[in-house]
């Protein structure tokens, strides 16, 4: 479990050296959203998700299709646990394949290694 906490806070750094820490605050609030468990509360994690990531301009918008944008906002009204699942897997994907094979050449990651041994 540490391990699994120090290489997430390492990749976080990653993305804040690269400017583009939003893509994993957005994927970590959205696994903290699907294990909410009352309507209320969904409702205004859901309206805090859209607003911080999802919403044109907004804050630390995320970088998604338009179509995936558009139907997060037809739907933000009536949220379901769903309701960030097209655009967190279009996030994941991108870190997969962008951000986290140049982490791993990082000195971040680098030094994360030489610390654990």
């Amino acid at each position: 479990m540490g391990d699994r906490i120090a290489g997430q806070a390492a990749f976080r750094e990653f993305l804040k050296s690269e400017y583009s820490e939003e893509n994993i605050l957005f994927w970590l609030a959205c696994e903290e959203y699907k294990n909410i468990k009352s309507l209320p509360e969904m409702i205004s994690s859901a309206n805090r998700i859209y607003s911080e990531f999802v919403e044109c301009e907004a804050p630390r918008q995320i970088n998604i299709d338009c179509g995936t944008r558009e139907n997060i906002t037809k739907n933000i009204s009536q949220p379901s646990l769903t309701s960030f699942d097209t655009a967190q897997k279009l996030i994941y994907s991108l870190m997969a394949r962008d951000c986290y094979p140049r982490f791993l050449k990082s000195d971040i990651y680098q030094d994360m290694l030489r610390r654990a041994r």
